[in-house]
């Protein structure tokens, strides 16, 4: 009776690391890692290496998981003061400190095995890769700008999923980066805007916090015009084709639509715009891209 009754909690505990991470949103840069590691095979020989492209996808979940329960773990005492957040995992019990690092360590052995199994460039880069997880979390205690922060720790996504694939530096790979790290940056402003009372009580630096929302808003807006620049650049520097740049024109009208329905005055609907719209950018970003290459040649 009391060894089954020690088993039970182990599943509770597991769906509440998966919460606390939120699994989910490893959507925002998964497809984008596939995107550069897909042109990459593309470049190298024209053919889809499943068993890379598997390890990327260890990879990039395994940090991203890393990540968001370091941030998770550093920020429950800022957590626990902002009535938004109150309820998540580290704040209502339902996941203890030690478990919580227990799954981060987990995930970052498996992000340091994918690295390891992939070529030595990617190991010995791996390091370097996790620095700015840690320290983003630590960012709205030192600098009004964290956002800055996490796009550079999301640029490594697509860099770490061509180096994956070819063992070598891309400049092509980094603008796509960039993209991603502004992309995700600004969508980050605009969600921060939802807690600037409680910021400014509570003495959390952010970009809505010390300039204002229409401040951050507009930021935002710059964010994406740049992303959308990046992402035209890309595509050039790639020679893509007729899909990619179909994909461009629907991030584009996502982007408007994104920017049409959050305002300085009304942020009723930013889950709206940093969930779903968001979502979908990366998703259909990615499709159009793979159907691009299999166009171009790309073999399965």
């Amino acid at each position: 009776m009391s060894s089954a009754s020690a088993a039970i909690p182990q599943p509770g505990r597991t769906k509440a690391f998966l919460r606390l991470v939120m699994i989910e949103h490893s959507v925002f840069a998964l497809p984008f890692a596939y995107i550069a590691a897909l042109t990459a095979m593309f470049t190298v020989d024209g053919n889809i290496a499943w068993g890379r492209l598997l390890l990327v996808t260890v990879a990039m979940v395994g940090l991203r998981t890393f990540a968001m329960a370091a941030n998770r773990i550093i920020d429950r005492e800022i957590d626990a003061r902002n009535p938004r957040t109150a309820h998540r995992e580290l704040v209502t019990g339902a996941m203890t400190v030690k478990h919580a690092w227990t799954g981060a360590l987990v995930a970052l052995v498996f992000f340091l095995g994918a690295a390891a199994l992939l070529n030595p460039l990617c190991l010995a880069l791996a390091p370097i890769a996790v620095i700015p997880m840690v320290v983003y979390p630590y960012g709205k205690r030192f600098t009004n700008f964290p956002q800055a922060i996490l796009g550079l720790a999301q640029a490594m996504g697509p860099i770490g999923g061509w180096l994956a694939i070819t063992g070598e530096w891309s400049w092509d790979a980094v603008i796509l980066g960039l993209a991603v790290g502004i992309w995700i940056g600004g969508f980050d402003l605009i969600y921060a805007c939802q807690d600037v009372k409680t910021d400014r009580e509570i003495g959390v630096m952010s970009v809505p916090a010390r300039f204002g929302i229409p401040a951050a808003i507009w930021g935002a807006r710059v964010c994406h015009t740049l992303t959308t620049a990046l992402f035209v650049w890309y595509a050039l520097a790639t020679d893509a084709g007729t899909f990619f740049w179909v994909g461009l024109v629907i991030v584009a009208g996502a982007f408007l639509y994104e920017h049409s329905i959050v305002r300085p005055h009304d942020l009723s609907r930013v889950n709206r715009a940093f969930f779903s719209v968001n979502g979908f950018i990366g998703i259909a970003l990615f499709a159009c891209a793979l159907l691009d290459l299999l166009v171009r040649g790309l073999t399965v």
